[in-house]
């Protein structure tokens, strides 16, 4: 995952699943599967009557499955028990956990679906921030302690969350009411594209199946099409990245989401070599040798400014891409509230943000195109 960005997500992602791996043992035959090219995390089948979502890899490590069932309000099914979770679809409404859903949910046009979220302010989108306004939404909580009573007198059709871990007691309390819990693991994926690919999961559970397919297509389109612009650069500059915490300096690895975007955007990310896909942990030497004399710095931590930068540890200033002034960041676009729009928007978004760094690397190669998540720091 993307260095600072899983970090904020591990420390606001909190609801966990129950450990019980279950298979359906009624096995009729498929008419359909949704076709999914990039995600690694979901499958989405089709029976008569039914449809089944089962779940990969709900958080790092794992090798649980979990299948859960969307089942046709006027057919009977066999078996359920057999299932993580019953749903009857189309849903009327839903709660959902994670900013990252939100978009989704907009593209979709089912916005007016969501009753309930947990920590609001995080909420950037300023169409979702009006239904807020208007009372349309309650707040839960935080994701660690959601308020389950209030849940519960909500009693939503269905509560999309996802997990850091398999051990959480506030899941099974919502169970237990009989409210099904679905997780939803895009968070997990790594490639930019099989993030974005998660709204065919919404799209199943509003059986909006060919919406989905239509949105994701789209960004697809864009994505590849502008990987191909940036390919025929004629320069490959040189990308720092991250910012130090304490005296440890975290930048992403070589297979994760952040560096799959300056690969695709032509650039010379310097621990595009590194393996794994969360964050590296390096000493300030390190950084220093081999960094000092990179082009650009995208993504530098929290910071906002080049003053902040300095003021915080001169040695920032040693690096050649601060003393041009080419240091860009996406934290400085936020919501009303003070949510990061990065962090809402860029993984259902990869198109613009791989546009983004290819105007930040390549300026001409992109003529018209405005920076949308990313500004240089004054």
């Amino acid at each position: 995952m993307q260095k600072l960005w899983a970090s904020i997500l591990l420390l606001s992602m909190f609801l966990s699943c129950k450990e019980i791996q279950k298979s359906p043992s009624v096995i009729q035959k498929i008419d359909a599967t949704t076709e999914i090219s990039y995600a690694n995390g979901f499958e989405i089948a089709y029976f008569k009557g039914y449809k089944t979502i089962t779940l990969h890899n709900p958080w790092p490590g794992s090798d649980q499955a979990f299948v859960y069932v969307l089942v046709e309000k006027d057919h009977l099914l066999l078996d359920p028990e057999a299932y993580d979770a019953v749903v009857e679809i189309p849903i009327s409404n839903i709660v959902v956990t994670s900013t990252t859903h939100i978009p989704s949910l907009e593209m979709l046009g089912v916005t007016e679906k969501l009753i309930g979220f947990p920590n609001l302010d995080y909420i950037s989108s300023e169409f979702t921030r009006g239904l807020i306004a208007d009372g349309k939404i309650t707040e839960l909580g935080k994701n660690e302690d959601i308020n389950t009573e209030v849940l519960i007198e909500l009693n939503p059709d269905v509560v999309v969350t996802f997990a850091v871990e398999g051990n959480n007691k506030t899941v099974a309390t919502i169970q237990k009411t009989g409210i099904p819990v679905m997780y939803n693991a895009d968070w997990t994926e790594t490639s930019p594209l099989g993030k974005a690919e998660w709204i065919k999961f919404f799209g199943a559970l509003f059986n909006k199946e060919k919406e989905a397919d239509s949105i994701f297509k789209n960004i697809e389109t864009e994505y590849l099409a502008a990987k191909k612009i940036a390919s025929e650069a004629a320069t490959k500059p040189t990308v720092l990245s991250g910012a130090m915490y304490r005296d440890v300096w975290y930048l992403p690895q070589g297979d994760s989401w952040a560096a799959q975007f300056i690969h695709d955007a032509n650039g010379d990310y310097l621990w595009q070599d590194s393996e794994g896909t969360g964050s590296l942990s390096l000493n300030l030497e390190a950084v220093l040798e081999k960094g000092q004399d990179a082009s650009y710095w995208i993504g530098p931590g929290q910071f906002t400014s080049l003053n902040q930068l300095a003021e915080t540890h001169s040695v920032y200033t040693q690096f050649q891409a601060y003393e041009v002034g080419e240091v860009y960041s996406f934290t400085n676009k936020k919501g009303a509230t003070g949510g990061v729009l990065y962090y809402e928007l860029a993984p259902n978004r990869p198109d613009i943000v791989l546009k983004d760094i290819i105007k930040i690397l390549h300026p001409k190669l992109l003529p018209t195109h405005e920076l949308f998540f990313f500004s240089k720091l004054n």
